[in-house]
């Protein structure tokens, strides 16, 4: 039987839109899939060594449970964003969630393929030694390669 696989494109550079790659990635590697993640635009962030930078706006994310109810023009308040982010940090520590750079590793550890977007690197002028070892550069072609011979792939 031939090897399931999962293709990803991770476009998000947040706090929180970097969960679902590497925690979808990680299972599906689990589960033996093949797995390849496309990072193209702010996706890239997630591959830098350091992610502290990463961060949770509140701003145009309605569905984000707050502890108290706030209005939409509180969110462009300056510190708000370090609020969230905080908030969320917090909230993952205390409930035992891994942080992104754990996820990360796994999917490393795993040898799921992560392929920084050559066009994104060289618009936004990227050094690739801010990036983790072990990713590859690539155009969309090489991504459609390995999604057009995918089970499953998910645009995030």
């Amino acid at each position: 039987m031939d090897e399931k696989k999962l293709a990803i494109i991770a476009t998000k550079g947040t706090l929180d839109w970097g969960y679902p790659p590497f925690i979808l990635a990680s299972t599906a590697a689990a589960l033996g899939y093949g797995v390849e993640i496309f990072f193209t635009f702010y996706g890239l962030q997630l591959l830098k060594k350091d992610l502290s930078h990463l961060r949770v706006s509140p701003l145009g994310n309605p569905a984000m449970p707050m502890p108290i109810s706030m209005p939409t023009l509180m969110m462009v308040l300056p510190g708000m964003e370090g609020m969230a982010t905080s908030m969320m940090k917090s909230k993952m520590k205390a409930k035992g969630v891994a942080s992104l750079e754990e996820l990360r590793e796994l999917c490393v550890e795993a040898e799921v393929r992560m392929i920084a977007c050559q066009m994104t690197v060289d618009l936004f002028d990227f050094d690739t030694a801010d990036f983790i070892d072990g990713i590859e550069l690539g155009g969309a072609a090489s991504f459609f390669e390995f999604a057009g011979e995918s089970d499953i792939t998910l645009f995030m």
